[in-house]
């Protein structure tokens, strides 16, 4: 008489064999999965939340909202950290909310001078414009003289005369006109003028103006699958500056700086301090050879360092683990991040 044999427990011990290989695969393709995670900022100062309407609030947070998700699309398909950052920017630029592209400030000749820088973490190739006045995107003048030019920096009319010759369109510099910037110049020069007419000089007249007239910036920062980080920074500069002055946000280590070895930075604040203390650079340069964490980094640039001295702002840092870090010493700072551990945050006070 044959033997019977019951496939039970074959089939029982094939199924816990199946269930426990797909359980490592699943383990190994959650860790082969590289993390990614961008952070903007659309400035800092003093945002008072007794200022705010509920309207003002509604729609200032749903453009930061939607500027980080558009970098964040980017990267989440595949896409290169540069890209993100400059997707982000963009939003920023095109709104007049933000002291970038529409709503650049005015300059005390009533017009708008424009900077912007961009960084590529993998290589530390930069690029930056400075006082340019026809160019809708900054920020893509500034990705253009990295990818395209021998040089670094380029400034005014040769900027502008790169650009042309890169395709780019110029725009009339009306295009940046908004009624709520021309007020805050007008009151600027009025406090200038009340100032000067005592015994204090332009330069210390300006140095006594209050803080929102000097600070106004839009970045961001960002880590893609490929383990590259990327930094950008876009401004329309300080209210009422004269004679081409320029702040931190087109100088690479100051106002923006990215190097996958340590982390990616953009600031915003009083830019005359973020270039004196090389801010960006040094939160980077802490993470690298001290093994900080850039928590840690930046709050020790931005409290420790420069608010004893006046400095004002904040900066934004994402490092190469996709953690990241937002700091200020300010009332508010406009600000998102979203990662592959994080869902979408916006934030503008500081109990946000």
């Amino acid at each position: 008489m044959k033997q019977r044999y019951s496939l039970v427990p074959i089939l029982g011990l094939c199924l816990t064999i199946s269930s426990h290989a797909y359980a490592k695969n699943a383990e190994e393709n959650k860790l082969a999965v590289k993390p990614i995670a961008i952070a903007i900022h659309g400035g800092a100062g003093t945002i008072e939340k007794s200022r705010f309407s509920k309207e003002q609030d509604v729609a200032y947070r749903a453009k930061l909202k939607e500027a980080v998700e558009a970098g964040y699309a980017v990267l989440e398909a595949g896409g290169e950290s540069l890209d993100a950052i400059t997707t982000a920017i963009n939003v920023l630029e095109d709104s007049p909310f933000f002291n970038a592209g529409k709503g650049a400030v005015y300059t005390y000749d009533e017009e708008h001078e424009l900077d912007a820088s961009i960084m590529d973490g993998r290589d530390r190739q930069a690029g930056a414009i400075a006082g340019v006045k026809h160019i809708k995107n900054p920020i893509n003048l500034a990705r253009k003289v990295m990818t395209d030019s021998v040089h670094v920096l380029l400034s005014g009319e040769g900027a502008e005369d790169f650009a042309k010759r890169q395709g780019f369109d110029l725009i009339d510099n009306h295009y940046f006109d908004t009624p709520h910037r021309l007020e805050a110049l007008k009151s600027a020069k009025q406090k200038l003028e009340a100032k000067k007419s005592g015994t204090k000089s332009y330069q210390a007249a300006h140095q006594a103006l209050p803080s929102q007239y000097k600070m106004g910036t839009v970045g961001a920062v960002a880590l893609d699958q490929h383990g590259n980080l990327a930094a950008g920074t876009s401004t329309g500069g300080m209210t009422a500056k004269r004679f081409g002055r320029i702040g931190d946000s087109p100088v690479i280590g100051a106002g923006t700086f990215a190097d996958n070895r340590s982390c990616a930075v953009s600031a915003t604040g009083h830019g005359e301090y973020f270039i004196r203390y090389s801010v960006a650079s040094d939160i980077c340069a802490r993470v690298q050879y001290q093994n900080k964490s850039i928590t840690q980094a930046g709050n020790e640039v931005i409290h420790d360092v420069l608010a004893p001295i006046g400095g004002t702002g904040g900066v934004i840092i994402v490092d190469a683990k996709g953690n990241i870090s937002m700091p200020f010493n300010t009332k508010g700072m406009y600000r998102a991040s979203k990662s592959s551990t994080q869902n979408t945050y916006v934030g503008i006070f500081k109990k946000d």
